[in-house]
């Protein structure tokens, strides 16, 4: 099976990448699926790590914490 992650660092285009995942096998496929999933969830985790240290989260907290306060929360 072809490295996926050596492939797709040399590829700029999209249309590229395109065309190399269509050619790829059923097993190959799968692999690659498998593979990007868990990409996708790391630089999902990353970025929502960021935002809560730039503050971006603050205001949600906030308001989540007031509602608590307020008993405009139920349990779950």
């Amino acid at each position: 099976m072809r490295s996926l992650t050596g492939n797709f660092s040399t590829m700029r285009r999209p249309e590229s990448l395109e065309k190399e995942i269509t050619a790829l096998s059923a097993e190959e496929l799968s692999a690659f699926r498998k593979w990007f999933a868990e990409f996708d969830a790391a630089a999902w985790d990353a970025q929502l790590e960021a935002d809560a240290r730039a503050g971006k989260l603050d205001a949600l907290a906030d308001g989540a914490l007031n509602d608590r306060k307020a008993g405009e929360c139920s349990d779950l």
